[in-house]
């Protein structure tokens, strides 16, 4: 079974500016943009810094030090220097709750 937990209510998320937060010793970067909620873990593949300060554009996460692009929906590279995805996570909203699931489940 999969396990949500609550990262933050849903308006606290300020439309295209990612929130971090840390479920279970893992970074999350919490992104509402378009009418949607995204999960994707807040570290770059490419270097060890936070996607959660860089900018939200079309879907896509950019990288503040390298300025690669990842897709929220799946977390695949679109832009180099990364060439490797990184993890999406699973969102439920509930009410004004964000509830998000790291578990190895998903």
């Amino acid at each position: 079974m999969t396990a949500f937990v609550r990262v933050c209510a849903l308006s606290e998320l300020e439309e295209d500016t990612p929130k971090r937060v840390e479920l279970d010793g893992t970074p999350v970067s919490v992104v509402r943009t378009s009418g949607e909620v995204f999960a994707i873990h807040d570290i770059c593949s490419h270097a060890n810094v936070s996607l959660s300060e860089g900018e939200v554009e079309d879907c896509q996460i950019e990288c503040w030090l390298h300025g690669s692009t990842f897709d929220l929906r799946t977390g695949k590279p679109s832009g180099l220097p990364a060439t490797r995805p990184v993890p999406v996570y699973p969102v439920k909203i509930e009410g004004d709750d964000v509830l998000v699931s790291v578990s190895q489940e998903n």
